[in-house]
């Protein structure tokens, strides 16, 4: 038996509403997992009025380079305030949600099935676009109301679960911040040098071959810089357990780079500082690494950082840092926390994997029983 497959160009229509009195600013963008993103353009220069407005229960997508990106960047507005994407978008919405439900829709554009098909009809040119024309031509599996409700209300239920547990995420690291900014209000602050002490262990033997780097986001990461280039020799060892940093915070997205060592011992660039806690009975390295990541303290480190061409934040500036050490039995149950959230991040993040895989299966249960009946 046929399968219900009808044209998506039956049930859609464009839209071509544009900002022509500047009243919607926020500008937008589609990536490719299909999600809305704030833009990364600088706005200072654009003619907003130009831009087309997406509203709710609309859908803008960029069908210029479907066949170089093999993708078909496409999401469904689903906000209550308006907003802008670029006019080189297309901007359309359903014609009749009692005939074609747009979560529905939207569930079809995430099958990867729906990204290789706009791939193999998009043109031949560079960027490999995709004319509307061709799109709408595009035929989908359409089951009756019902069922299309149904399964929208399957998909919705587990984002809503996720999302709740995402939500109290947030609640946590409120918890988190809000504890450190009270233990600096209401604390003495002591000053980090007479509780830390620098290492300069070099990597003499060669046994270490962990080349590692920092990132701003305060984790270590393994270098791709090729090592038969390098003369590791000098390179400094890091053990689990110790910190490292960049001195240099110039150009580095106003953070400082600095992380604590959770893993197999590395080595790091020679200009790094490396360096641990003094007593651990006293001072928690974990409960330091929390104060390193607030914002303050990027803020803090950028303020301090001295030079011209290359601002750095050295060893004497880490040393004068000011910061409350509360009772050890705090410091621990902070930390305690943190790791709390940490895991449940992890744990969230694979919900949110897990969903996504889940909408094509869905679907497939809608075509295998378009067949059957």
């Amino acid at each position: 038996m046929k399968l219900n497959y009808k044209k998506i160009g039956d049930y859609i229509r464009l839209i071509n509403e544009r900002n022509t009195d500047l009243a919607v600013s926020t500008l937008l963008g589609v990536n490719m997992t299909k999600i809305y993103m704030p833009t990364v353009a600088n706005m200072t220069s654009l003619d907003l009025s130009k831009y087309k407005i997406v509203r709710k229960g609309r859908f803008a997508c960029n069908i210029m380079h479907v066949g170089r990106d093999e993708r078909l960047p496409v999401s469904l507005f689903e906000k209550n305030e308006p907003a802008l994407v670029s006019p080189a978008y297309i901007t359309f919405e359903v014609k009749d949600s009692k005939k074609l439900l747009p979560e529905f829709l939207m569930m079809i554009f995430q099958k990867p099935e729906f990204d290789r098909l706009t791939w193999y009809v998009s043109d031949s040119s560079v960027r490999g676009g995709l004319e509307w024309e061709r799109f709408c031509e595009i035929e989908i599996p359409i089951p009756d109301i019902e069922v299309q409700k149904s399964v929208v209300s399957a998909y919705n239920g587990l984002l809503k679960n996720q999302k709740c547990f995402e939500d109290s995420l947030n609640d946590l690291q409120l918890i988190c911040d809000s504890f450190m900014e009270n233990l600096a209000k209401k604390n003495d602050l002591k000053i980090l040098g007479e509780y830390i002490k620098q290492c300069d262990e070099r990597n003499q033997n060669l046994e270490v071959k962990n080349l590692l780097g920092i990132s701003i986001n305060k984790k270590f990461f393994p270098s791709n810089t090729n090592q038969a280039d390098l003369d590791v020799n000098g390179y400094k060892v890091v053990h689990r357990g110790q910190f490292s940093f960049v001195t240099v915070t110039s150009r580095n997205g106003e953070k400082i780079s600095v992380a604590l060592l959770d893993s197999e011992t590395g080595i790091v660039s020679s200009t790094y500082v490396v360096f641990k806690i003094i007593d651990e009975e006293k001072f928690l390295s974990e409960f330091l690494l929390l104060w390193f990541k607030r914002a303050d303290f990027d803020r803090y480190a950028r303020f301090h950082s001295c030079g011209s061409a290359r601002e750095t934040f050295n060893w004497e500036d880490m040393c004068a840092v000011k910061l409350p050490i509360p009772d050890i039995a705090i410091q621990r149950s902070i930390v305690a926390i943190h790791h709390a959230l940490e895991s449940r991040k992890r744990i969230n993040e694979n919900l949110k994997n897990m969903i996504t895989p889940l909408c094509p299966v869905l679907m497939k249960g809608v075509v295998d029983n378009l067949a059957i009946n």
